[in-house]
């Protein structure tokens, strides 16, 4: 090949190179790519970032392996195109693994290239959001793709709490290569394009007997419904990166900042009288808690995550105000709002990703106690649980809680109470607060007493409801302190937001300590 001489030469050498680099594995890969249903990772980068915001790193970086005959084929950019950008106007750095080159496998250099933008993520102080298709590690390579790995993940550590960490699996993502995923904030899969599992069916096959394909093995709805490892289903590439966008709609740029808050055309004073009439006369029957927090945000703000796993916690991002907040609610659609070891285990993250990065939370509460069961005992309740009060009375960011109806037991401590550091607490009217439900405390503490009574069933139906009057409502509760204010359900908008602006410059001082130790 001609060396260029002339300005000329050289500027039309960049051009070429910059368009060999652009072609990836080629037009023939690329089409592969595309027959699956895929983006290419430039082409993900695009639909990610702002319109023409893009700034790549390294697009000429090739390996340095010379083993297997690989010193015959180098590809500019070697499987990851990095760079930074921005989302609406924010700055943001990417990689995007590009599975035309080597099936998207990670060598020395491509880990290289990730470190480099994750390092600049964090110096930055703006996001980072990986975008992954990849084969694994590259074999030819050895122990040095393998040490890439771990430079990447202890990359992701060091940056957790730090900036928001998010990871979009848009193909395969086996082996290794799924800790660093699992590390980050938050998971978007893509259903029937993408899969995630540390060994694959062939390993399982013959280690186990057992015969399953990536897609039941770690395909998108296992992890969002089985596993809980990915917090959102999307059904392509294009919904998955508009769903990315909106994500960091609700995120700050990193812990030191407050997200970003929006004019609101929605009214804080805006009063709701359907939900005077919400909550069923039955504390027995269900109610959509969804539709309930719906009424009570911005509207159209309600963003829900981890929405197909631990239904029985509702979990969702949405705006007050303007103002970005987490919310955490009881479901009573599902095992009647029961907490149980799945639902401690994403409300417990949901927590703390709030707290450190100064998203306040807001926690709508109807329980009535822990799920009961061998299968929760054996399966580590008592710890899990335990997830929960940590988060809570770990959290420094405003914390308000409303009690729609029960509040049980160990279940009541632990759903963002009083006691656990909660700076205001409202309750409604139809709040039942109590050791446990009234039916349960009268058969233990008037069990002889009504075996005696002429009429059995008269006499308990007195004491319960004697019970429900004196100890299972919000005012004794509110007579101790425990509740700061009973409101009328339509008045809740407008008290959590006045809530919400009391507490923006909110201060909490902790013991100084290296670290606490989360009951994992």
């Amino acid at each position: 090949m001609k060396v260029p001489e002339t300005t000329k030469e050289k500027i039309a050498e960049l051009k070429r190179r910059d368009d060999e680099a652009k072609m990836g594995g080629g037009q023939g890969r690329i089409d592969a790519q595309h027959a699956k249903g895929k983006m290419t990772a430039r082409e993900r980068i695009e639909a990610l970032l702002d319109e023409g915001s893009f700034s790549e790193f390294d697009r000429f970086v090739v390996h340095r392996c010379n083993d297997f005959g690989m010193e015959k084929s180098k590809i500019p950019g070697d499987g990851v195109v990095t760079g930074y950008g921005t989302v609406n106007g924010r700055p943001l750095f990417v990689f995007s693994q590009d599975f035309t080159v080597f099936g998207g496998s990670l060598s020395g250099p491509f880990g290289e290239k990730v470190c480099k933008v994750m390092d600049l993520a964090v110096k930055a102080g703006a996001p980072i959001v990986g975008l992954n298709d990849s084969g694994g590690a590259r074999i030819q390579e050895g122990v040095v793709s393998l040490g890439s790995y771990g430079e990447i993940f202890r990359r992701n550590v060091l940056a957790s709490g730090v900036v928001p960490q998010i990871s979009a699996i848009m193909g395969p993502c086996a082996g290794g290569a799924v800790y660093s995923p699992a590390i980050t904030d938050f998971i978007f899969m893509v259903d029937q394009t993408s899969y995630m599992h540390i060994t694959g069916p062939q390993v399982i096959k013959t280690v186990t007997g057992e015969d399953v394909t990536s897609e039941t093995l770690g395909g998108a709805k296992v992890h969002n419904t089985k596993s809980g490892v990915a917090q959102f289903m999307c059904n392509s590439d294009a919904e998955c990166l508009e769903q990315v966008r909106k994500l960091l709609s609700y995120l700050p740029q990193n812990w030191e900042q407050k997200p970003p808050e929006l004019t609101c055309a929605d009214s804080s004073e805006r009063a709701d009288k359907d939900l005077d009439d919400f909550i069923p006369d039955s504390s027995k029957a269900p109610y959509n808690m969804k539709q309930l927090i719906k009424k009570v945000v911005d509207k159209g703000s309600f963003f829900e995550q981890a929405k197909h796993f631990a239904k029985n916690m509702i979990t969702a991002f949405a705006r007050l105000g303007g103002m970005s907040v987490g919310i955490v609610a009881n479901n009573p659609m599902h095992l009647a709002g029961c907490l149980d070891i799945d639902a401690s285990r994403k409300c417990s993250r949901f927590v703390r990703f709030c707290d450190a990065f100064n998203i306040p939370v807001i926690t709508f509460v109807d329980v009535p106690g822990f799920l009961p069961g061998i299968h929760q005992e054996y399966g580590g309740i008592i710890t899990h649980g335990s997830k929960v009060i940590y988060a809570y009375c770990e959290a420094t960011v405003p914390l308000i809680t409303v009690i729609t109806r029960k509040a049980y037991g160990g279940a009541y401590d632990v759903m963002g109470s009083k006691h656990h550091g909660a700076d205001v607490n409202f309750a409604f009217p139809t709040a039942e607060i109590a050791v446990m439900g009234p039916e349960g405390a009268v058969n233990i503490i008037f069990r002889k007493e009504i075996n005696e009574a002429e009429d059995k069933a008269a006499r308990h139906k007195e004491l319960v409801d004697n019970y429900r009057a004196r100890f299972a409502s919000p005012y004794y509760a509110a007579e101790l302190g425990y509740v700061d204010e009973i409101i009328m359900p339509s008045q809740t908008r407008s008290k959590v937001i006045r809530a919400l602006n009391a507490l923006k410059n909110k201060r909490t001082f902790r013991p100084v300590r290296r670290h606490g130790n989360v009951p994992l």
